[in-house]
């Protein structure tokens, strides 16, 4: 099979007929074999049925359906789990992604030899509510993930099989798909410049809190990534220069205050009495506890089950 198109949903009753027929258009205008897996991620309105009835009509638009609402992550990984495709594509089912952006990301994964390709909407039609978070969150990935991308949050993807099947999305990190890629070793990502789209039926799931959100799923991604077999090498470090910075100020102070006495014959305050002591007592403590943190997260890494699983890409 050539493509899946896997789309994760919420309330979209009305944009879903026009989507299936616009997507199966250009599907056999290309001449590409594909399947359509729509994620009914928990809708409230009818949209399993016109999945349903699509599904009738077209054996190649499957569904899956969610007892209750778990996120974008959660209807992208499952949507992952069931394509087939040599070639993933993901886009939102609002109609603002174009179908007809299609053959060019296959190109670019076929052709071009790209692992993934993100969308990059540089004219957007969503109001500033929506695009300057957008526009701060993508400066700051692109500052921290050191990859060249204009807009991480782009429904419209495209990936190698081997890709989403190699990957776990989870939480809220469908925004940090290409970030993940490139932690699990596919460095080929590239961007195309597509079309979007004024909304055309219903209302957009954007709030603040995903931007929020957002900023604290970097975070917690790119220390996972860095750290996450080995967080030793974070806590004990940090804990460390912490302990002993800590305990130099508290020897500095012991020191000085037995030379005023016994040097000087002048009678300093107590230790217990310095500002600067009780700054030093506070670094040992938080440095012991960032070391004993180290300590807990490498027992806990030691003993988990993927930790010798690997991504290996070719055998011998």
């Amino acid at each position: 099979m050539d493509i899946s198109v896997v789309i994760p949903l919420l309330n979209e009753e009305e944009s879903l007929p026009e989507l299936s027929q616009w997507i199966t258009k250009v599907m056999h205008d290309y001449n590409f074999s594909y399947e359509i897996i729509f994620i009914d991620d928990g809708s409230t309105d009818n949209s399993w049925a016109v999945i349903e009835k699509l599904h009738e009509e077209n054996i190649q638009v499957k569904g899956i359906k969610f007892r209750r609402n778990y996120g974008k992550s959660a209807a992208l990984n499952c949507g992952f789990a069931q394509a087939n495709g040599n070639v993933v594509i993901t886009m939102d089912a609002d109609l603002q992604d174009s179908p007809d952006e299609i053959p060019g990301l296959y190109q670019m994964i076929t052709k071009e030899g790209y692992d993934l390709v993100s969308g990059w909407k540089r004219k957007r039609y969503d109001p500033i509510t929506k695009t300057l978070p957008t526009k701060l969150f993508n400066w700051a990935t692109r500052k921290v993930s050191k990859i060249k991308l204009h807009d991480f949050n782009c429904g419209l993807k495209a990936y190698k099989k081997v890709v989403i099947k190699n990957i776990e999305v989870y939480g809220e990190m469908h925004r940090y798909i290409p970030v993940i890629a490139k932690w699990s070793g596919f460095r080929k990502i590239g961007e195309k410049e597509v079309q979007h789209r004024v909304r055309k039926y219903g209302q957009t799931k954007f709030g603040l809190e995903r931007f929020i959100n957002g900023l604290l799923d970097l975070m917690s991604i790119t220390f996972v990534g860095r750290f996450g077999k080995k967080p030793m090498h974070f806590f004990g470090v940090w804990g460390t220069l912490l302990f002993l910075a800590g305990g130099f100020i508290s020897l500095w102070l012991v020191g000085e205050k037995i030379y005023y006495n016994f040097f000087q014959n002048i009678q300093p305050r107590n230790v217990t009495d310095q500002p600067l002591f009780y700054l030093a007592l506070t670094m040992v403590i938080i440095g012991t506890q960032m070391f004993l943190a180290g300590f807990l997260g490498e027992l806990v890494s030691r003993n988990a089950h993927d930790r010798n699983h690997y991504h290996i890409e070719q055998n011998i």
